[in-house]
């Protein structure tokens, strides 16, 4: 939110996959930093991201988002596809999508009077630092769907896209 989208307080956020496990952290961290978030979830997950400091969700299952939502300073899309390529159209000129799905399709950007940023998570020791700051003073709390044993860690990597969860799936490495 920082780095890559330049998010500034007061600004607005548009949250693809809000109670995901990388979209619960983006609602809260963009609200942390002073944003309008607004995030894209099911109709069960409403208040779980309303929760996470979102001041609208938008049931995806029932509508498209760009019927409801425009001129969006940052679009974070952890779903891709179309919803990206829809993302497009909800931006204000000089906007910001960023995504950890796939790279935004060339010259869309262009096309848009925005910015495209994909990227992978990286070490960063001064990211790391900010983000326990926020966990310290209580603006973020990681959220937990399940723990499972590190045996199973093949099904829980092959169930993230076909279930439903809210949060991070946490793999139990050993007692200590």
């Amino acid at each position: 939110m920082v780095g890559r989208a330049r998010l500034e307080s007061g600004q607005h956020v548009l949250v693809h996959g809000g109670a995901g496990g990388v979209g619960s952290f983006a609602v809260q961290i963009a609200a942390a930093l002073g944003a309008r978030v607004t995030a894209t979830a099911s109709a069960r997950d409403t208040g779980f991201v309303a929760d996470l400091g979102a001041r609208d969700v938008i049931d995806y299952a029932e509508g498209r988002f760009d019927d409801h939502v425009a001129d969006v300073d940052v679009v974070f899309d952890t779903v891709g596809g179309d919803t990206q390529t829809r993302s497009w159209n909800v931006l204000r000129p000089g906007g910001v999508l960023v995504t950890v799905v796939a790279p935004p399709a060339p010259g869309a950007a262009q096309d848009h009077a925005a910015r495209g940023v994909f990227f992978v998570v990286e070490p960063d020791r001064e990211g790391l630092d900010s983000i326990s700051e926020l966990i310290t003073s209580g603006r973020l709390s990681p959220r937990i769907d399940r723990v499972v044993p590190l045996a199973q860690t093949r099904a829980a990597y092959e169930a993230l896209d076909r279930e439903h969860r809210r949060g991070k799936v946490v793999i139990h490495v050993a007692d200590g």
